[in-house]
């Protein structure tokens, strides 16, 4: 069975109190690797061998490092199909998908901000400024520095993806890093740890420290030598990471829970509507935060609506992720399963219609007749105050509501604690101007979904997080401002 090793300045080492975790394969229930059960103690040799390997980084020629990461993508774009595989082992998530869109992104990622900081634009300001011998002229101009050892934790639904989108400007920037994965999925954390030794990244700048959240995760988070910390999860743990870090003046980026509208007004196209509302909901069993799992749809279409949404959704291929015709893969545990159960029998029990799915498949290939399956599933007539329409499910389970008018349309959307993403379908180009402005939410697609310009801020609103992770505002997080004034 695998061994998944820590990488602490540049070797591959068990944790230091030498215990191992299970890493089960979700399709299967069964052990699929062990992973280091790390803490205080790894996460402090992690810190100290970035905290040392900062200063070099920090000082390499911006080309050098940029070529650097560079390299590193091509070597992503280079192991495609062995990454693929890892990661649908490791999560249960289709290879297709694995394939097409995570690792491709993953890459992207690095290629981005490898590229953006080569044309990082500084400011500069000439003034007259009063002073005790008279008025006289100044400039000032603004330096970025990297701020030095980043705290990244990342989340098990799109492993290498998330990893990498905290990664690439950290490192872009001049920081050196300490990642802790998901215990649940460590597999393509530990590949890029060793393509990031093959491309020449020196030793120390990236350290992996494998194991749980409340012990290597929160060790990380509570280090005195860790002055950034970015977290993509849970909302309850991305609080106690905000009360832990705002205590110590860290800076911190929470990318926390989402429970997106996917709102459809009646002059939408509906086919395209349809087809993307299902994939929306259905991406990755549901488990994106991002996923549309609110339905709202004009009065006027609703019936058409939810037929066809109801079609494609039973039309969905559920099957072992390693099938390159599956579509619906295995959700990431069987306490996750049991949880999302859970929701649907919440939705049964306050009078919700289950209008497909609602349980565990029944013909599932004889490999993964242990895994943690859940049926796409989609629920109607619930009553206003149900935690289903509120609280944020994470798995193939989508609720369909009607409305009358836009501003219901809008009320609805905004009806629950969450604030990371809303969608909207509609040919009006008016009302897509007044209703984004009206969503509360930090990104608002028009007529698709999940479309990703990495040029562009993204975080949420209300209980989905903090602060802004692409573009120039992840160069921002990264480095720390500092002005410079010159009497002329």
């Amino acid at each position: 069975m695998d061994r998944v090793l820590n990488l602490i300045n540049g070797r591959f080492v068990e944790a230091a109190a030498g215990g191992w975790l299970d890493v089960i394969e979700p399709a299967t229930g069964q052990p699929l690797a062990k992973v280091a059960d790390s803490d205080s103690s790894d996460a402090q040799q992690a810190v100290v061998a970035a905290g040392e390997a900062f200063g070099g980084w920090a000082a390499m020629a911006v080309q050098e490092r940029s070529g650097l990461l560079l390299r590193l993508a091509d070597l992503i774009e280079r192991d495609l199909e062995r990454l693929a595989r890892a990661e649908s082992i490791d999560t249960g998530k289709p290879i297709a998908l694995a394939r097409t869109v995570d690792i491709p992104r993953a890459a992207a990622n690095l290629r981005f901000f490898a590229t953006a900081i080569l044309h990082t634009q500084g400011r500069m300001h000439e003034s007259d400024l009063p002073g005790p011998g008279g008025a006289f002229r100044a400039m000032n101009y603004t330096l970025r520095r990297p701020r030095g050892v980043a705290g990244l934790i990342s989340p098990w639904n799109l492993p290498l993806y998330l990893l990498t989108w905290k990664v690439a400007p950290a490192l872009a920037t001049g920081n050196t890093v300490v990642c802790k994965p998901s215990e649940v999925t460590p597999m393509t954390a530990a590949m890029f740890g060793e393509l990031a030794g093959e491309a020449g990244v020196p030793a120390g700048v990236v350290n992996i420290v494998h194991g749980r959240g409340k012990s290597a995760g929160a060790a990380i988070v509570q280090h005195p030598d860790v002055p950034t910390i970015s977290f993509t999860g849970s909302t309850r743990v991305g609080q106690w990471i905000g009360r832990t870090a705002g205590g110590m003046l860290k800076r911190v980026s929470l990318e926390l829970g989402g429970k997106n509208p996917f709102i459809v007004f009646a002059d939408a196209d509906m086919d395209r509507a349809m087809d993307e509302a299902c994939r929306a909901a259905f991406s990755n069993q549901g488990q994106i935060c991002l996923c549309g799992s609110r339905l709202l749809v004009e009065a006027a279409v609703y019936e058409r609506f939810l037929e066809g949404l109801v079609a494609r959704a039973r039309a969905l291929r559920i099957g072992d992720p390693l099938d390159e015709r599956t579509q619906i893969g295995s959700l990431i545990s069987a306490s996750h399963r049991e949880r999302v159960a859970s929701y649907v029998e919440m939705a049964r029990g306050a009078g919700g219609v289950i209008h497909c799915g609602g349980g565990a498949p029944t013909d599932l290939p004889e490999r993964c007749a242990g895994g943690c399956f859940f049926e796409p599933t989609v629920v109607t007539d619930l009553p206003g105050d149900c935690p289903v329409l509120r609280e944020e499910v994470f798995g193939p389970v989508v609720t369909v509501q009607a409305f009358s008018t836009e501003d219901e349309a809008v009320a609805l959307a905004n009806g629950t604690d969450y604030g990371l993403a809303g969608v909207l379908w509609t040919n009006d180009l008016a009302r897509v101007h007044r209703v984004a402005d009206r969503i509360e939410a930090g990104i608002v697609w028009i007529n698709c979904w999940m479309a990703r310009d990495l040029r562009t801020p993204f975080g949420g609103m209300k209980r989905s997080g903090v602060g802004r992770e692409g573009g120039s505002d992840a160069i921002r997080f990264f480095t720390e401002a500092k002005n410079v004034c010159i009497r002329l």
